[in-house]
């Protein structure tokens, strides 16, 4: 018997290699036009590092007018979780990351859209086997029957001799049958995997260059990896191999941890006979621990390590994808610096900008480029985005949002339009805490912070001359004159310089005055601009709450 009776005995009904390759022609792209994928597996939540890499991809292929596809990889059946394909799509929605091809939900059902599908592994096995029928009638792939007994037996006698662990060279047992022996276990009812007749040499050695990290030299793969499972279904290196060449993908971009697996992964390309795409490997982003170790972000003990994290935050994805691209490429901050109104469509990703060392992910910066960027938003948009945020997660807050619209863009607008604008929103979850003094429906419940001015006719004295005096329509130094005049009433200083020279002669000072007005009218002793809240109140409100202050 020959490979080509082993190959039609385990694959009958394969499809022909040439007319798969007539289904998936090569792309009609513009020359230097990039194709990437981002290729995750259903098995939880999107990593910070995959929305990273995703980020990546998908800006390397957009600045080239090149494609983006979004393939799931789940031929890992037992790791693959209820709903988890619809979770990553919705925090890839949620993120901005759209992508021209792949798998998208509709109403709960999984569909596609491109002409290089199917994008989901697991409706692909038709395509793996046609592929490794072809290497095994090229003598480059065969039946392995070695049970999990069988290869622990091998482990512990590469363990005793002191030899490199794996299945290889003597070691690989079924490698070594004949096509006559192999032909009579199949018939006989053994059950197999398929494995790759690797024609690697460990003693030499390949040159790979990866984009980020330049050259990088490995032994050959000498390995007889497994390509095709008992399950019927490809590895990973397998189905990465086929998936990227029929897909016409020109440059895979993934975490360091496939470092390892590239001379795997170029012997698959080469015994395929297809053309190697171009690799570029991301260092993992990193975090300090509280013992002061630097280590990896971990799903497991860091809750920030899930995008879903940031969107129930209402950190904004644009601040996301703005610190995201300030790790990706070290000239970004400079370059956002000298193009405010730029968009980041704009800016040129370049590989040679990556660092090859993880970078340490730094939350603190995160929220300050939040920060930033809320405070460049008009206040129609703060409350629209504040509005979408609650709808999700707070409906209470949405509905004071919608029933007091007016008020809420007013309180959005508090120093919102100067030079250098007010920054109290780190996300849209700090909204409701940042304002709820606003609105009546949460003026309820609530402690006064204390201040210096406690004796009460003292307290209703301020109070009483404010009232008197106050007129919405005075600009804000008219308003705060009529402050001094309460303050110099009152035996307190009108002039900050007068009382840091002669502090005994003085009750207090005009802030203390201030700070009276603030606590009464919002419970706080820190807030925005009180003129402006004093006019979003309006008198009749003021009243309302200096009674409620007095009676407290």
């Amino acid at each position: 018997m020959t490979n080509k009776d082993l190959a039609d005995l385990i694959f009958p009904n394969a499809e022909s290699i040439e007319n798969i390759e007539k289904k998936y022609k090569v792309r009609d792209l513009k020359e230097g036009s990039v194709v990437t994928r981002f290729a995750p597996s259903p098995t939880g939540f999107v990593h910070i590092g995959s929305l990273f890499t995703s980020f990546i991809a998908r800006k390397v292929a957009r600045q080239t007018d090149g494609v983006f596809i979004l393939r799931i990889e789940d031929t890992d059946q037992k790791r693959t979780v209820e709903n988890g394909i619809g979770e990553i799509i919705k925090d890839l929605e949620n993120y901005g990351i759209n992508y021209d091809e792949g798998i998208i939900f509709e109403n709960g059902v999984v569909k596609e859209k491109g002409n290089y599908g199917p994008y989901l592994q697991s409706s692909r096995k038709t395509i793996y086997e046609a592929f490794a029928k072809s290497l095994i009638e090229r003598d480059l792939a065969y039946p392995c029957f070695c049970t999990e007994e069988d290869l622990q037996k091998i482990k512990e006698e590469q363990e005793l001799r002191k030899d490199r662990l794996g299945y290889y060279g003597d070691y690989a047992k079924s490698r070594h049958l004949t096509i006559d022996e192999a032909v009579l276990k199949i018939k006989n009812g053994e059950k197999y995997i398929i494995r790759l007749k690797s024609p690697g040499d460990f003693n030499k050695k390949i040159e790979v260059k990866d984009l980020v990290r330049g050259r990088i030299e490995f032994p050959e793969n000498d390995l007889d990896i497994v390509l095709i499972k008992g399950d019927g279904l490809p590895t990973y290196h397998f189905a990465h191999a086929v998936d990227d060449h029929l897909m016409r993908v020109t440059h895979v971009i993934r975490g360091d941890e496939w470092i390892s697996s590239l001379p795997v992964h170029i012997q698959l390309f080469q015994c395929l006979n297809f053309k190697v795409p171009k690799y570029a490997h991301l260092s993992p982003l990193m975090k300090v621990d509280e013992n002061g170790v630097r280590r990896k972000l971990s799903k497991r003990h860091d809750p920030e390590s899930a995008v879903s994290y940031y969107h129930e935050r209402g950190i904004p994805k644009e601040a996301v994808m703005l610190y995201i691209m300030t790790v990706a490429n070290s000239n970004f901050e400079q370059w956002y610096e000298q193009n405010r109104d730029a968009k980041l469509e704009d800016f040129k990703f370049d590989f040679k900008r990556v660092g090859s060392s993880g970078a340490l992910f730094d939350l603190d910066k995160l929220n300050n480029i939040s920060k930033s960027y809320i405070s460049r938003l008009t206040a129609e948009e703060v409350y629209e985005k504040s509005l979408e945020y609650a709808k999700e997660f707070d409906k209470e807050f949405a509905q004071i949002l919608v029933d007091n619209k007016d008020i809420a863009i007013a309180v959005f607008s508090i120093e919102r339009y100067q030079k250098k604008p007010r920054k109290d929103y780190e996300n849209f979850k700090d909204i409701r805490k940042e304002t709820w003094y606003i609105f009546d429906e949460l003026f309820k419940d609530f402690t006064y912070e204390e201040q210096k001015v406690t004796d009460r006719e003292l307290l209703k004295k301020i109070i009483s001359s404010y009232l008197d005096s106050y007129d919405e329509n005075d600009e804000e130094d008219k308003w705060f004159e009529k402050i001094k005049n309460i303050a110099s009433m009152n035996n307190f200083a009108a002039n900050m310089k007068d009382y840091r020279e002669h502090p005994e002669d003085y009750l207090g000072n005009v802030t203390d005055i201030a700070t009276v007005l603030r606590v009464a009218l919002t419970s706080k002793t820190v807030t925005p601009n009180l003129h402006q809240i004093s006019r979003i109140l309006g008198k009749e409100k003021m009243k309302e709450r200096f009674d409620k202050f007095l009676q407290a």
